[in-house]
Order: structure tokens, then sequence, then C-alpha cells
């Protein structure tokens, strides 16, 4: 299963700029819906696209496997 770490890139991401970051503000920047942001935060199915992937790579600087991660349950 595909396990998406939004959460953690958005804490990680706060503590670094010291301010509150909302999905708001991420969907802005990114141009992904915030009901897609949210269904990724709470772990919920979503079926995202590499554009989708490649847009938080972008924003929160980091590499896909910083975003999603494989696991075997």
């Amino acid at each position: 299963m595909i396990r998406y770490k939004l959460r953690e890139l958005i804490k990680a991401k706060e503590l670094k700029e010291g301010r509150h970051i909302t999905l708001e503000e991420i969907g802005q920047h990114t141009g992904v819906h915030r009901t897609t942001l949210s269904k990724i935060v709470n772990g919920r199915t979503v079926s995202s696209t590499t554009d989708t992937l490649a847009k938080l790579c972008e924003y929160f600087e980091v590499g896909i496997g910083d975003v999603v991660e494989y696991y075997d349950h």
C-alpha cells in the first residue's frame, strides 16, 4: 500500500518557517484542490497523478520518497 506523508511534511515546514501552514495555502501554491489535500492528510484512499505528486515535491522541496512510501501490510 501507499502511504502519503503530507502531515509530516506540513509539520516539518511549519517548524522550519516558524508559522502555521494551511491546506488552503498549499492548494494555492500547488494547484492541488484543498479537498484532495484533505483526503491525503486524513489517510483516505486517494488516487494521485504524477503531476500532483510532482507539485507536492516542488512545494515542499523534497523527493518523491519524502511524499509517499510503500509498505506491505
